[in-house]
């Protein structure tokens, strides 16, 4: 339990939690978090071909991509992305190099290779351009290898300033016309498959409060360039009162240099929230950086339809089962029927001893299973080394179902639960559509099917100080936990993201 030293602390920083506009109650709960920790996720099994990952069949397309038409004709679909990450990660290594820290091998190599090909990457011009206004000419810098010139104006305030930038706004790939950035990428990707047929598109970014109005601008000046649509593009910042506390090794409050509690985002499971007042039908989520050219986007557009037709299907013959089960002439035939249907499709588990109950009980827990958010996850081959994706988990209320597993939420301690972790076949790319409403139309209130036993408490540092942070059940991970899910393998096609700026350099980013 949370000390009266600590509350006292906690009674001192009030003018900062204020500040923050978290509650009191709610930071001694949080640090009552740090002290007992998370439990591990258990891994019952990974899910595999067959056996908790469906693959499309070939005479399934056309329903399927009829189910998604019909849907995107009326307007259903709507895309969500978060988008509030800044670059920082992306230009770590050269950063590195900017500040002469010392370089592991890898990450020298890594400099080595951006800079030779740094001519072919799309923002070359621009950094041209940006040294050339001040006094400062890129090819006579590139030929006599001044890198920390070229870095200084390319990642700081100096010049483009790329490092400080949301990811989104860096440009990504060259077109014959100039470039995209990440943003317009998920522009033209949208409209592809979710314009309706009175040619509305629906986007949603989250973004940071210190970087929307500029990227408001960006985004405004990118749809100038497609007349014969209409935008409706709304944007959300993460809320503040979802940010956690940070703490010191001993679990106390951690202070910065200057005296004030210190406050973290907790991750993107805090975006449950901004997912949840947006308001959508069927709503597509996919990260920021996972987007490719227009010359390659044939297998991802495919299947964005195929996997939204699946989630219509699947929706309506959900909502067809509980019309059937609030019938209070159900018969223990249709019963049967809806429960084959919830374990051969839905991915679901029942009692053991579900043929025993009565027919009311039976109906009942149907019921509750059956009313819940619906998600329907690509997952890709793996063909790396295996590691965090969709495993069979058991759950708080005893059954085993579908999750999607980071190896963070591991105990990679223990012997068996590591073994389960290498015999992954698949990976989640981040690729869901989910379905947000009721069979009575109504939204569902997405934070009553989360598990909050999901989230991890990280090590992080602050004014050269190490400290604990803690984040929230990760948006695609536990937030999702009770959702209905289904597992759908996608093309490695599809999976194309750019964490380091050296991703630009593989052959898809540059056809």
């Amino acid at each position: 339990m949370v000390t009266e030293n600590e509350v006292r602390e906690i009674e001192n920083g009030l003018i900062d939690i204020i500040e923050e506009g978290i509650s009191a109650s709610a930071l001694a709960e949080q640090i009552e978090r740090f002290k007992i920790g998370f439990a591990p996720t258990q891994l019952e099994r990974a899910c595999t071909l067959h056996d908790g990952i469906y693959r499309i069949q070939p005479d399934e397309k056309e329903e399927l991509l009829d189910c998604f038409e019909e849907a995107a004709d009326e307007g259903r679909f709507t895309k969500f992305v978060p988008a509030s990450g800044a670059a920082t990660r992306m230009f770590k290594h050269l950063l590195a190099r900017l500040n002469n820290e010392e370089l592991s091998e890898t990450d020298s190599e890594m400099v080595q290779t951006f800079m030779d090909l740094l001519p072919v990457l799309p923002f070359y011009k621009d950094l041209q351009d940006c040294m050339a206004t001040k006094g400062q000419n890129l090819e006579e810098a590139y030929a006599a290898q001044e890198y920390e010139l070229i870095l200084d104006y390319l990642l700081t305030e100096k010049g483009l300033n790329y490092a400080a930038l949301p990811k989104g706004l860096i440009p990504f790939h060259r077109y014959e016309d100039g470039y995209r950035t990440p943003f317009e990428e998920h522009l033209a990707e949208a409209i592809a498959h979710t314009k309706d047929r009175r040619g509305k598109v629906k986007l949603h970014f989250t973004v940071s409060p210190v970087h929307e109005q500029v990227v408001r601008d960006h985004v405004e000046e990118a749809m100038c360039k497609y007349p014969d649509c209409r935008f409706e593009i709304d944007f959300s910042q993460q809320c503040q009162k979802t940010d956690t506390v940070a703490v010191d090794m001993n679990n106390g409050v951690f202070r910065t240099d200057d005296g004030k509690i210190h406050f973290r985002p907790a991750g993107h499971g805090a975006l449950l929230d901004n997912l949840h007042k947006m308001r959508g039908d069927l709503v597509y989520l996919k990260n920021i950086d996972n987007v490719v050219p227009d010359s390659i986007k044939g297998d991802t557009l495919e299947y964005k339809k195929l996997l939204g037709g699946l989630l219509v299907k699947l929706q309506d013959q959900i909502f067809e089962c509980l019309n059937m089960l609030e019938n209070h002439n159900c018969s223990e035939f249709e019963v049967a029927a809806v429960a084959i249907f919830a374990v051969s499709h839905l991915s679901m588990q029942l009692p053991d001893n579900f043929g025993q109950m009565s027919l009311e009980d039976k109906i009942s827990m149907l019921r509750v299973r059956l009313s819940k958010p619906i998600r329907v996850c690509g997952m890709v081959k793996n063909e790396g080394e295996p590691g965090g994706g969709p495993f069979w988990v058991n759950g708080p209320d005893g059954f085993v179902s579908p999750q999607i597993v980071e190896k963070s939420q591991v105990d990679m301690n223990d012997p068996e639960q590591a073994a389960i972790v290498r015999t992954a076949t698949h990976f989640n790319p981040v690729d869901l559509v989910c379905g947000m409403r009721s069979n009575h139309g109504e939204w569902y209130a997405l934070k009553n099917f989360t598990d909050p036993e999901t989230g991890f408490i990280s090590s992080k540092s602050k004014d050269g100080r190490i400290l604990k942070a803690m984040e929230l059940p990760g948006l695609w991970n536990g937030s999702m936990a009770d959702w209905i899910t289904v597992f759908v393998e996608v093309p490695l096609s599809t999976f194309s993201p750019v964490k380091t700026v050296n991703d630009l350099l593989k052959d898809e980013h540059r056809k």
